[in-house]
């Protein structure tokens, strides 16, 4: 499978979105397209659908679009259900229409084998088993069922009728067709918006065994990290490429940037330097031919660009404490929260000076319901809740509701600072980029990044010792994550946010709430100890299963039979540890491979980089035929 875009564009009017793309998807690649809000990674999603919005560009070579082998190109644009009273399972089961009337087919020739065996009829009973096999037949109900429960509908909600459901419900079931019918060129844009953890990591794992390519727009870095092998960049309309993940993808960036500054630099001071030699030689007859050598020397070389610097521009401040709290700040014990009286979650922990907690989990069972109880938007169910001395706290709530969205973004901030002159509040302003007539945007017109930073610019500027965010980066880019990381990091007071960002999550926590369906656990310690303890809890846990059967079943089945099951699991799991070093040893050949295409000496050279893709190709292959198999061993 090939398409290929060679030096289209996009405008709308007289605005060129995108004036250089060249952007090609192969066979199984994953491939994410990143850059900052409103460069146009939307667009280019839209574009590779819709053809027609694409035009020629400002390269030198013609503009083509370049098809092969691709039959289905899947891109979650809108909802769109042909009838909402169908439930939710009759909703996904249209994916597998062909593998039903197949499998309903074969029924029907089954039945028929019972009266009438001749073999033209065996035969046709036999090429449709293999078919159904090659389709999916007798994996797509684990398949479907697996993905419902990770997207978090119940047992109950696969019999619920479509309008029975939430807007944002909605959005996850159409998504969930998407995915699950598989078209040859997947695109997602941001698709992990609005998931919690679990799910976040199940379509990791979904999508990294996806049996074709995928093309991911996402500021979620982790996500990228673990699915994509090549990444575009749009910065200043044009596209640029490179191969890897997004950590490969920044170092590739920082190391063409700094040698292209360092070969333009070279160049101007020789550029200079012949110049001042002509100048003071040309017109003195003796050197006059050396002087005009030297400008031909200038006129033959390939004169480099000075490159674009980065598009860092971002928000910034100088976050002071305006009081210090006392060491303790908020204690809670046996803390119900709920809604109505009825609790949903019972929570106990303490919190000291300068601690930076973070609270995960699923969607619906609490964390939001805990920061808004702990600022006091909804009553205590029961339990204990103290804060300690001298404790100022500021919310910023994911819905970010304003008193009065006719405001603009100027008299937004004056009403909650009137002592503050003109010139003051338009440069704490500024330091959140709402400069020139920016600030005379009203609220209602703002997009959610602008939003957001307009809510933490006026939480900041109050100096609060506690902060209390909920989903803080929800509607920012990268850059803006980053600003946002780098300010908590400096942050002297004490933090409790959730978010569903885990490299963010990693990046500033020191502690985290665990909310679980029926239960809420402390951790002392980040995101990835975490993960490290809670697998070898699994394991753990998994043995003792495995014991506990073994002791139940030994009363049922004689020592022979039992002898067999544990020679089966020992089997089992010897496989699962094989496959798993396997797997470990092919990630690190892979990565070994990625160093070597961001070396200096190979990053020119075309043919050495198709040989080491290929390579990573091959591995890719392979790898992914293991996680099928460790799959298939561990459900």
């Amino acid at each position: 499978m090939n398409y290929k875009i060679v030096n289209g564009a996009v405008s709308y009017g007289a605005e060129t979105i995108l004036e250089e793309i060249n952007f090609e998807i192969k066979d199984k690649e994953k491939i994410a397209i990143v850059g900052r809000n409103g460069s146009g990674k939307t667009t280019l999603l839209k574009a590779i659908v819709e053809n027609e919005m694409l035009e020629e560009g400002i390269g030198e070579e013609k503009f083509s679009i370049y098809k092969q082998g691709v039959q289905s190109i899947g891109y979650l644009k809108q909802i769109e259900f042909e009838d909402s009273t169908k439930t939710l399972l009759e909703e996904i089961l249209k994916v597998y229409t062909p593998i039903l009337q197949l499998e309903k087919k074969i029924s029907d020739l089954s039945y028929e084998l019972q009266s009438n065996t001749n073999n033209k009829l065996i035969k046709k009973y036999t090429e449709e088993l293999d078919r159904f096999e090659m389709l999916g037949g007798y994996t797509y109900k684990k398949e479907y069922e697996i993905a419902i429960k990770k997207f978090g509908f119940s047992e109950e909600d696969k019999n619920k009728r479509i309008d029975q459901f939430s807007g944002g419900q909605r959005t996850k079931i159409a998504f969930l067709k998407l995915l699950l019918s598989k078209p040859d060129i997947l695109l997602l844009d941001e698709p992990t918006n609005h998931l919690d953890i679990t799910a976040i990591e199940w379509l990791e794992n979904y999508l990294k065994s996806y049996p074709n390519a995928v093309v991911i727009v996402s500021h979620d870095r982790m996500f990228l990290n673990r699915i994509v092998n090549k990444v575009y960049e749009i910065e200043y309309a044009t596209i640029t490429e490179y191969i890897g993940d997004y950590t490969s993808f920044e170092k590739q960036k920082r190391i063409n940037y700094e040698k292209q500054l360092k070969d333009y630099e070279y160049q101007q001071a020789e550029i200079k330097r012949l110049k001042a030699i002509a100048d003071r030689f040309r017109y003195k007859p003796t050197k006059a031919k050396m002087a005009l050598s030297k400008l031909k020397k200038i006129e033959q070389m390939t004169i480099i660009e000075q490159p674009n610097r980065y598009d860092l521009k971002t928000f910034h401040l100088n976050f002071n404490i305006k009081l210090e709290s006392g060491k303790m700040v908020l204690s809670a014990k046996d803390l119900e929260i709920g809604y109505n009286n009825k609790a949903i979650a019972k929570v106990s922990f303490e919190l000291y000076k300068g601690q930076k907690l973070a609270i995960i989990g699923e969607n619906g069972i609490g964390k939001s319901t805990l920061l808004k109880t702990l600022n006091g938007n909804i009553p205590k169910i029961n339990g204990n809740l103290e804060y300690g001395y001298h404790v100022e706290k500021e919310y910023f709530d994911q819905q970010m509701e304003f008193k009065d969205v006719e405001k603009t973004v100027f008299d937004d901030f004056y009403e909650e600072f009137p002592n503050l002159t003109t010139t003051q509040i338009r440069t704490i302003l500024g330091t959140f980029l709402f400069t020139g007539e920016d600030v005379f945007k009203k609220i209602k017109v703002l997009s959610g990044g602008e939003k957001a930073r307009l809510q933490l610019c006026k939480i900041f500027k109050k100096g609060p010792n506690l902060l209390l965010l909920d989903e803080p980066t929800n509607h920012m880019d990268i850059i803006g994550k980053e600003s946002l990381e780098n300010i908590l990091k400096e942050y002297k007071g004490t933090l409790i946010f959730v978010s569903h960002d885990r490299y963010f999550v990693n990046k500033i926590a020191d502690s985290m709430l665990i909310f679980e369906t029926d239960n809420v656990m402390f951790f002392n310690g980040k995101y990835d100890e975490y993960k490290e303890k809670e697998e070898t809890l699994k394991e753990s846990m998994q043995i003792e299963k495995t014991v506990e059967e073994n002791t139940r079943n030994k009363g049922k089945s004689n020592t022979n039979n039992q002898y067999f099951i544990n020679k089966e699991q020992r089997k089992i799991k010897n496989k699962i540890g094989k496959l798993e070093n396997e797997i470990n040893n092919l990630e690190d050949e892979i990565r070994n491979i990625e160093n070597e295409m961001i070396k200096e000496e190979n990053s020119s050279d075309y043919i050495k980089l198709e040989e080491l893709q290929k390579k990573i190709d091959e591995l890719n292959k392979i790898m992914e035929e293991k996680m099928i198999e460790w799959n298939s061993l561990i459900s």
